[in-house]
C-alpha cells in the first residue's frame, strides 16, 4: 500500500500536461477544419511570399543580403531537381519541388522557433503545420498527384506499362507501391515532426528552468533534414515516372 500511495501522489504532481489529438474547429458548411492547421499553415505562407517579395523587389546584379540568400536557396533546389529528375526534364518541376521543401523546412521551424505556445485558441493549441497528419497527406497526395501526371504526360498510356514490368506476375506489387509511396511519405514527415515536438515540450515541462537548447538544436536539424528528404523522393518519384520502371535516369 505504501507502494501505491507513493505512485498516486508522483501521478498527481502536474509534471507534464501535453495533450496530442485535440483540435480548434472552424466549420465551413459540411466541412469541419482544423482551424490551428489553416492558421498555421497560412502564417508559413504568408512568410513566404513576404520574403520572396522583399528578395526581388529591388534585384541587383550582384547580388547581396536577402537576395543573395534567396539565389542560394534557387540554385540549391535547382541542383537538387536536376540531380534527381535529370538535366533535360528537370527545369518545369523546379517550381514545385521547392514550393515542397520551402514550404515544410519553413513549417518544420516554425515549431520550433515560433512561441505558438503563447498563442491561446478556444480548442487544441498551435504548433507546426507538418505536425497534423491531414498536411503531410495532402503533400503526399500532392506529390503522387505530381508523378502520375509527369509519367502520363511524357509516356502517355505506355506509363502504366510500368506495372507490368519486369513480369505481369509483379501487377499487384507493383500497384501496392504507388499507394505506399504517399503513406511512407505523409507518416514519415508526420512522426518525426511531432515526436520532436513532444519531446521537446516534455523536457520543457520536466526541467522548467533549464530549457534543452541542445535538444531543440538537434530538432532544428532534424526538421531541415525532413524537409530535404520529402522533397528529395518527390523529385526521384518524378524521375522515375518519366522514365520508366525500373530504368536509370542520367543527368
Amino acid at each position: 500500500m505504501d507502494m501505491l500511495e507513493v505512485l498516486n501522489a508522483f501521478n498527481s504532481l502536474p509534471i507534464a500536461e501535453l495533450e496530442v489529438g485535440k483540435h480548434f474547429y472552424w466549420q465551413v458548411g459540411s466541412l469541419k477544419l482544423h482551424g490551428q492547421v489553416v492558421m498555421t499553415s497560412w502564417f508559413v505562407m504568408g512568410l513566404l511570399v513576404v520574403t520572396s517579395l522583399a528578395a526581388t523587389r529591388n534585384i541587383q546584379r550582384i547580388p547581396g543580403g536577402l537576395q543573395n540568400f534567396m539565389e542560394y536557396a534557387l540554385e540549391f533546389i535547382r541542383d537538387l531537381a536536376k540531380g534527381q529528375i535529370g538535366e533535360k526534364e528537370y527545369r518545369p518541376w523546379v517550381p514545385f519541388v521547392g514550393t515542397l521543401f520551402l514550404f515544410i523546412f519553413v513549417s518544420n521551424w516554425s515549431g520550433a522557433l515560433v512561441p505558438w505556445k503563447l498563442i491561446h485558441i478556444p480548442g487544441g493549441e498551435l504548433a507546426a503545420p507538418t505536425s497534423d497528419i491531414n498536411t503531410t497527406v495532402a503533400l503526399a497526395l500532392l506529390t503522387s498527384l505530381a508523378y502520375f501526371y509527369a509519367g502520363l504526360r511524357k509516356r502517355g498510356l505506355g506509363y502504366f506499362s510500368k506495372y507490368i514490368q519486369p513480369t505481369p506476375i509483379l501487377l499487384p506489387i507493383n500497384i501496392l507501391e504507388d499507394f505506399t509511396k504517399p503513406l511512407s511519405l505523409s507518416f514519415r514527415l508526420f512522426g518525426n515532426i511531432l515526436a520532436d515536438e513532444l519531446v521537446v515540450g516534455v523536457f520543457v515541462l520536466l526541467v522548467p528552468l533549464f530549457i534543452p537548447l541542445p535538444v531543440m538544436i538537434l530538432g532544428l536539424f532534424t526538421s531541415a533534414i525532413q524537409a530535404l528528404i520529402f522533397a528529395t523522393l518527390a523529385a526521384v518519384y518524378i524521375g522515375e515516372a518519366m522514365e520508366g520502371h525500373g530504368e536509370e535516369h542520367h543527368d
